[in-house]
């Protein structure tokens, strides 16, 4: 059983920065496979933030380019999101997901495993 625990949310004020970390325990049967940062504000559908592909290749939203970074550990099996320059917009449930494939890493339906989600405040 695949299992995926977010750490590092929190609240924070415009400007500020924080990590979250996203740590996956069991035994997946790949690690050459897309990895994201989903995130749901109130009221709004989950969108995609971020991503690595299994060649650790990152791709980002719009609104969050040049402000965010992910990045895996060596082993595939920590995924990280550094925050920067926050805004209150940036405010949401964030989610980490995994995919069972290697392709097609910006479709939200590729992704099978997904964290319990965590917490992120902006305040103005």
């Amino acid at each position: 059983q695949v299992e995926l625990v977010e750490s590092g949310g929190g609240s924070v004020q415009a400007g500020g920065s924080l990590t979250l970390s996203c740590a996956v325990s069991g035994n997946p049967s790949s690690r050459d496979v897309c990895s994201a940062w989903f995130r749901q504000a109130p009221g709004k559908e989950r969108e995609l933030a971020a991503l690595v592909d299994m060649s650790r290749h990152p791709d980002y939203a719009d609104s969050v380019k040049g402000r965010f970074t992910v990045y895996q550990d060596s082993a595939k099996m920590t995924l990280y999101l550094q925050m920067n320059n926050l805004k209150p917009e940036d405010t949401a449930m964030y989610y980490c997901a995994r995919s069972l494939g290697a392709d097609a890493c910006k479709r939200t339906d590729r992704y099978f495993y997904w964290g319990q989600g965590i917490q992120v405040t902006v305040s103005s």
